[in-house]
């Protein structure tokens, strides 16, 4: 995976990064990014960002939460908040939380509070009673796709909080989608909806 090192004479770009022009670029960013800077990677990802963001519930160290982070930079959402336990599982991020904007949160309160002080609109995404199918809803453009972790979902704090809950339809024999599915599905969808 990757590319070599860069043929002489070298472009004249500031966003370049002289050692991997000399050593070859083995990260895993799209070609466009290849021998670019990391900063000069999330200043271009930054200019682009999607006015979503994505919020997982961390009680019990969920190992879904790398595939939310992963999949939240494949969707350019604005930023992912982690909710209780600080620590998490990165190796399912694939590296792109060097690239992607983690923040945490230590209680649904707080998140709760910051997405009111920036207007941001919180969307359960959980198969509960009463939740309305994503495929019928259109999504908030400014919103917060809050996912809980697979087995307890939501915890009830996160489900009064939130202005909206959406279930995903399934249609086989399994009662639940884990957080990296689900937040998937549903950044996808808000994508086919308000996506650039």
């Amino acid at each position: 995976m990757g590319v070599g090192p860069h043929p002489r004479p070298w472009p004249d770009d500031p966003r370049l990064d002289p050692e991997l022009l000399a050593g070859g670029d083995r990260r895993n960013v799209v070609d466009r990014y290849r021998y670019w800077r990391h900063e000069a990677i999330v200043g271009d990802l930054d200019a682009r960002r999607h006015p979503f963001h994505v919020a997982v519930e961390n009680w019990q160290h969920d190992l879904n939460i790398g595939t939310v982070v992963r999949s939240a930079n494949a969707f350019l959402a604005a930023a992912v908040h982690i909710v209780g336990r600080r620590r998490w599982n990165r190796r399912g991020a694939m590296v792109t939380d060097r690239y992607q904007h983690v923040v945490h949160h230590p209680d649904v309160d707080t998140l709760i509070a910051w997405a009111a002080a920036e207007r941001l609109a919180v969307v359960g995404v959980d198969n509960l009673p009463g939740a309305v199918p994503l495929e019928h809803v259109v999504l908030p453009r400014r919103c917060v796709l809050l996912f809980g972790q697979e087995g307890p979902g939501l915890s009830p704090a996160a489900r009064e909080a939130a202005t909206l809950v959406c279930s995903i339809t399934q249609l086989g024999s399994t009662r639940s989608l884990n957080a990296g599915v689900a937040s998937g599905i549903a950044m996808h969808t808000w994508v086919r909806q308000h996506g650039r």
